[in-house]
C-alpha cells in the first residue's frame, strides 16, 4: 500500500512539540531523581492516576496495536479474548491479588527490582542473579518487537526508511530513560497514555461510522466468512467473527491452538510475571492507591487492546467495501449470490492488454478472494479476449500477506491525513512508554541484580552509572534484533515468546513467595530452572515457527521444523502450556521435601499486623 505524502512542516511542528513536552516531563523526572529509590521505584510515592496510566502505557505498546491488531486482521475477533484476559488477569487479578502483597513485601525487604524482590524473599543470591540474567538477555527481544511496530508504521506513513525510524525511536528513548530513571518514565508514560486514549477513541468511532454502525459492521464481516484465504481455512479459520475450529489431531485445528495457547494464554497469563509491571506495585505508598488505580487501568486496557483488535478484524470489511479497486480474472465462483469469487489478480502490461500478477514469495500467479463489483471485456498479453472483473478484497490482500502491515495499511488508506499524524503520535507514545520501562528494567537488572551481586559492591546506593551503561547495551541489542529480523508477524511472536518465558520461569516462584510460608529457596530455584529449561527446549525443538527460524531442529532431525512435526497440533502448542504446569509442580514437590526459611525471616515477609 502506498503511504501518505512525505513529512510536511505541520508534521514536523507537531512532532517536535510532542517531543519537547516529553523531554520536559523527562527533565522533571531527572530533577526529582536524587536517590536510588527515586531512580529504581520512583521514590515509592506515585499518585494512583500516574501509577495506573503508567502501568497501562507500559503494558500496551506498538506490539499490541500494530502487531496484535494485525493478527486480529488475519485471525479475527477471537483475539478479543486476549482483551478479556488483559483486563481480568492483567488488571483486576494483578492489582487486587498480587499488587498489595508485592508492594508490602517490597517495602519490608527494601527491594528495588523484581529480581531483588525474589532474591530477598528467598534469601538467595542465585535466584536474583538468574532472574536478572534472564531479563537482560531476553527483554531486548520484546523491546525489538516494540521498536519494529513503531518503525514499520512510520515508514509506511511518512515514506521514511525503516532504519531511520528505528534509529529515531532508539535515540529519543535513550535521551530520557538514561538520565531520568523511573520518575521520568512514569511522568512521560502518563502524558503518552493520554495521547493514546484520544487516538483510540477516534479510531474506534471512525471505523464503525464508516461501516454504517456497530451491528451493520459485524453483520457484514460475518458474511465475509467464505472470503477467508484458503491457507487460513486449512488451519481451521471459520470467519473473522467466529472462533477457529477446535479439536486435536488434525491440521485444521492448528489455528485454534496457535490463537489460544500462543497468543491468548501466553500473553494473558504472562503479564502477571512481567518484571517491568510488577515493579510498578512498589512505587505507591499504600493499598489505597492500588485500589484507586484499578478502574483507571481497566478502562485504559479496554481501549488500548479492544480497539486495535476490533479495528484489525473490521479492516477486512472496510477494504471489502471501500478499498482500492483490484482487477483480475475469475478462477472460481465462491458465492454468486454475494458476488464472492476467487480471482487471479492481473495488471495492465500495455494499453488494453492484461497479464497475471506474480506473487514474489511463491513465484506463482497471485490469487485473492474478492467481492466482484464489475465486468469488462479486455485482452490478455497474447491478445486473446478475457472477462476482466473488478472488485475489492479483505485487508490481508492489500497488506500483501504481511500481518504487521494491516493496521498501517488501514490507517494510511482509510483515515484522514491528519489522523495519520495523530496515530503516529499514539504509536510513538505507545512505543516510547513501553520501551522506556523495558530499558529501565534492563538497566536495573544488569546494574542492580547482576553487577552488584556478582562483584559484591552492594552498598546503600546502587551504581547508577552501571545501570545507565547497561541501558545503552540493551538498546543496542534491541536495535540489532529489530534491524535483522523482519519475518511474518514477528511483533506478536516476539512479544508472546517473552511473556511466555516470564510466566513459566517467574510466576510460580513469584506467587508462591507472596502467599506461602512453605515455599522454599530450593523449590523456587528449581521451579525457575524447570520453567526456563522446558520453555527453551520447546522453542528450540518443538514449536515449529520459532524452531525453524532458529535452525537447530533442522540439524537434529535432518531438515524437519519440529521433532513432533508428524504429530498434528503439537508444533503449534505454545511452551507456556507445558512449561508453566511443570514449573508449578516442581515448586510444590521440591518445597515439600526441603527446609523452609527461618521463622524470623518469614515473620518479616508475612507480618501478622498489616502496616504501611
Amino acid at each position: 500500500m502506498a503511504g501518505h505524502s512525505a513529512v510536511g512542516w505541520v508534521d514536523i511542528v507537531v512532532i517536535v512539540g510532542y517531543l519537547l513536552t516529553t523531554g520536559y516531563l523527562g527533565w522533571l523526572g531527572y530533577r526529582g531523581t536524587r536517590t536510588a529509590a527515586d531512580f529504581l521505584v520512583g521514590g515509592r510515592s506515585a499518585h494512583p492516576l500516574i501509577m495506573a496510566v503508567s502501568y497501562g502505557a507500559t503494558f500496551i505498546s506498538t506490539a499490541a496495536i500494530v502487531g496484535f491488531g494485525g493478527v486480529a486482521g488475519m485471525f479475527g475477533m477471537s483475539l478479543l479474548w486476549l482483551t478479556f484476559l488483559n483486563i481480568g488477569v492483567g488488571i483486576l487479578l494483578a492489582f487486587t491479588v498480587l499488587g498489595e502483597p508485592t508492594r508490602r513485601l517490597g517495602h519490608h525487604l527494601g527491594a528495588h527490582t523484581f529480581p531483588e524482590l525474589l532474591g530477598a524473599r528467598y534469601q538467595s543470591k542465585g535466584i536474583q542473579v538468574l532472574a536478572g540474567l534472564l531479563i537482560f538477555i531476553f527483554m531486548p527481544l520484546y523491546a525489538a518487537a516494540v521498536m519494529t511496530g513503531g518503525a514499520v508504521f512510520a515508514a509506511t506513513e511518512f515514506g521514511v526508511d525503516f532504519e531511520v525510524a528505528l534509529l529515531v525511536f532508539a535515540l529519543i528513548t535513550a535521551a530520557y530513560v538514561i538520565p531520568g530513571g523511573l520518575k521520568a518514565v512514569m511522568y512521560t508514560d502518563t502524558f503518552q497514555g493520554i495521547v493514546m486514549i484520544v487516538a483510540m477513541i477516534y479510531l474506534l468511532w471512525f471505523t464503525y461510522a464508516s461501516l454504517g454502525g456497530v451491528s451493520e459492521a459485524h453483520q457484514y464481516l460475518t458474511g465475509m466468512a467464505d472470503l477467508v484465504p484458503a491457507p487460513l481455512q486449512a488451519m481451521g479459520h471459520q470467519g473473522w467473527t467466529t472462533m477457529p475450529k477446535f479439536g486435536w489431531g488434525a491440521p485444521d485445528y492448528d489455528l485454534w491452538w496457535t490463537v489460544i495457547t500462543a497468543i491468548i494464554l501466553g500473553v494473558g497469563i504472562g503479564v502477571l510475571a512481567q518484571p517491568q509491571l510488577a515493579v510498578r506495585f512498589m512505587t505507591v505508598r499504600s493499598r489505597r492507591e492500588l485500589d484507586r488505580a484499578v478502574p483507571i487501568g481497566a478502562v485504559f486496557i479496554l481501549l488500548m487492546t479492544g480497539t486495535p483488535f476490533a479495528v484489525g478484524s473490521l479492516s477486512n470489511a472496510w477494504f471489502a467495501q471501500h478499498g482500492p479497486i483490484l482487477k483480475g480474472q475469475v478462477v472460481k465462483e465462491i458465492d454468486p449470490a454475494k458476488s464472492h469469487a476467487l480471482v487471479g489478480l492481473m495488471k495492465e502490461s500495455s494499453p488494453g492488454r492484461w497479464e497475471p500478477v506474480i506473487n514474489p514469495k511463491t513465484k506463482q500467479p497471485a490469487m485473492a478472494p474478492m467481492v466482484v463489483s464489475g465486468h469488462e471485456s479486455a485482452q490478455d498479453a497474447q491478445g486473446a479476449p478475457l472477462d476482466l472483473v473488478s472488485g475489492r478484497a479483505p485487508s490481508v490482500v492489500y497488506a500483501k500477506g504481511e500481518v504487521d502491515q494491516i493496521i498501517p495499511a488501514f490507517i494510511t488508506t482509510a483515515l484522514p491525513r491528519w489522523f495519520g499524524l495523530v496515530f503516529f503520535l499514539c504509536l510513538l507514545a505507545a512505543a516510547m512508554s513501553t520501551l522506556s520501562s523495558q530499558f529501565h528494567t534492563i538497566g536495573t537488572a544488569a546494574g542492580r541484580d547482576l553487577y552488584e551481586r556478582i562483584t559484591g559492591r552492594h552498598g546503600s546506593e546502587p551504581s547508577v552509572l552501571v545501570m545507565r551503561i547497561a541501558i545503552m547495551l540493551g538498546l543496542l541489542m534491541s536495535v540489532t534484533i529489530s534491524y535483522n529480523v523482519r519475518e511474518e508477524y514477528v511483533i506478536a511472536r516476539f512479544t508472546a515468546i517473552f511473556f511466555g518465558l516470564c510466566a513459566a520461569t517467574f510466576l510460580p516462584a513469584f506467587v508462591g513467595g507472596l502467599y506461602s510460608r512453605r515455599v522454599t529457596r530450593v523449590g523456587a530455584l528449581a521451579s525457575m530452572i524447570v520453567g526456563l529449561g522446558v520453555s527453551l527446549f520447546w522453542l528450540l525443538l518443538v514449536k515449529s515457527k520459532e524452531a525453524a527460524a532458529i535452525g537447530l531442529v533442522q540439524q537434529v532431525t535432518g531438515g524437519k521444523t519440529s521433532i513432533l512435526i508428524d504429530y498434528p497440533n503439537w508444533p503449534m502448542v505454545d511452551p507456556v502450556v507445558v512449561a508453566l504446569p511443570l514449573a508449578l509442580l516442581t515448586l510444590i514437590l521440591v518445597s515439600a521435601f526441603t527446609k523452609p526459611a527461618d521463622a524470623g525471616h518469614l515473620d518479616r515477609c508475612f507480618p501478622r499486623t498489616p502496616d504501611l
